[in-house]
C-alpha cells in the first residue's frame, strides 16, 4: 500500500506547483503548516516528546517528566480541504517531597484523540513562492482514561492519561514558501471543557516557524536530500483552572518558547529534531514551570 521512498532530485524543486502536489515540504515542529495535502494522499506523522518540569516555586519540590508518542494521520480530501487525526500515548511521572516523605506517582496509557480539519482559505502562488492562508477547526475527544488512581488514591488532573471533556479548538494558520526557506506562523484558541468537577484554563496559541536551507546552497544536481535549520517561537497563555467551584490561583499564566530545531528532507520523508526552552515564564501562584521540551519526529506521504 505505502509507496516506495524516493530520493529526490533537486530540479523537482525548481518547480514550487511540484513540490506542492506531491511531496513533502519542510515545515513548522511544534504546530501546523497551511501547505496543503496532496488530493487523495495521506500524511503521516509520528513524534516523541519528552517534556521536563521541575521548577517548583513551592515547597513541594515536584519534578514532573512527561514522555508522549504522537501518532498523526492527515488526509487530502481535495486540493484545498484536509482533515487530521492525532493519538497520543503518555506516560507520566511526578515525584514530590510532601509532609516529609518522597511520593512518587506514575501512569501511562493513551490520551484523548483529536479530529480537526484545515481549509485553505486564500492562495497566491507565483514563481518560486507560493502563501497560504488556512483556517483550522475541530475537537479533542475523551478517549483516554481520566479516573485512574494509585496507592496514594486518585490522580491529580494533570496525571490523568485523559481530560474526561469534550475540547474544542479553531484557529488560522499562514505560510509562505520559497526555493531557499519558508515561514509559517499560527494563531489559535483552545476551549477547554469541564468534567469531573476540573475544568483545565483555556489556551490561546501564538507560534512562528522559520525554516532555512542551509544544504545544499546552490540547487545544480542530484542530492537525496534537503537539509534546513529551524527556529520557531512559541506564545502560550492559560487561564487558571476551575475545579471545585473555584478558580485554582496556582495556574495558569504565560509562556514564550525559543525552539531550534534542524530538519532532513527528501521527496517522501523528513526527519526533524526541535528542542523547546522557556525563555519567558509569567505563572500563577505556584504554578509548575516548565525546564524543557524535546520533539523528535518523523513524517511521509503515500
Amino acid at each position: 500500500m505505502l509507496r516506495c521512498l524516493l530520493l529526490v532530485p533537486v530540479k523537482v524543486l525548481l518547480s514550487l506547483s511540484m513540490v506542492v502536489s506531491n511531496s513533502v515540504m519542510a515545515g513548522a515542529i511544534t504546530f501546523n503548516t497551511a501547505m496543503p495535502v496532496a488530493e487523495g494522499e495521506f500524511i503521516f506523522r509520528q513524534q516523541l516528546r519528552w517534556l521536563q518540569s521541575s521548577d517548583d516555586p513551592s515547597e513541594a519540590d515536584r519534578d514532573m517528566r512527561v514522555i508522549v508518542a504522537i501518532s498523526v494521520l492527515g488526509y487530502g480530501v481535495n486540493s484545498k480541504l484536509a482533515i487530521f487525526g492525532i493519538l497520543p500515548y503518555v506516560d507520566k511521572t511526578l515525584e514530590m517531597n510532601s509532609t516529609g516523605m518522597e511520593i512518587k506517582r506514575d501512569n501511562q496509557g493513551q490520551g484523548d484523540a483529536t479530529i480537526f480539519a484545515r481549509y485553505t482559505l486564500w492562495q497566491d502562488d507565483a514563481k518560486g513562492r507560493t502563501f497560504r492562508l488556512s483556517g483550522i477547526g475541530g475537537f479533542t475527544a475523551p478517549t483516554g482514561d481520566d479516573n485512574k488512581k494509585d496507592g496514594f488514591g486518585p490522580l491529580p488532573p494533570s496525571m490523568q492519561n485523559g481530560s474526561g471533556a469534550w475540547d474544542w479548538t479553531g484557529g488560522i494558520v499562514a505560510t509562505y514558501q520559497t526555493l531557499g526557506y519558508q515561514l509559517d506562523g499560527q494563531f489559535s484558541y483552545r476551549d477547554n471543557r469541564e468534567a469531573n468537577n476540573f475544568e483545565a484554563g483555556d489556551e490561546i496559541r501564538l507560534d512562528l516557524s522559520w525554516q532555512y536551507r542551509l544544504w545544499p546552497r546552490k540547487l545544480t544536481g542530484g542530492v537525496p536530500g534537503f537539509f534546513y535549520g529551524v527556529l520557531e517561537a512559541n506564545y502560550l497563555h492559560q487561564d487558571k483552572n476551575y475545579m471545585g467551584g473555584q478558580n485554582d490561583h496556582n495556574s495558569g499564566g504565560d509562556t514564550v518558547w525559543l525552539s531550534p530545531g534542524v530538519q532532513y528532507v527528501t521527496k517522501r520523508w523528513v526527519l526533524e529534531a526541535v528542542v523547546q526552552k522557556p525563555i519567558s515564564q509569567n505563572l500563577n501562584g505556584s504554578a509548575l514551570k516548565n525546564d524543557q521540551i524535546v520533539t523528535t519526529s518523523f513524517r511521509m506521504n503515500f
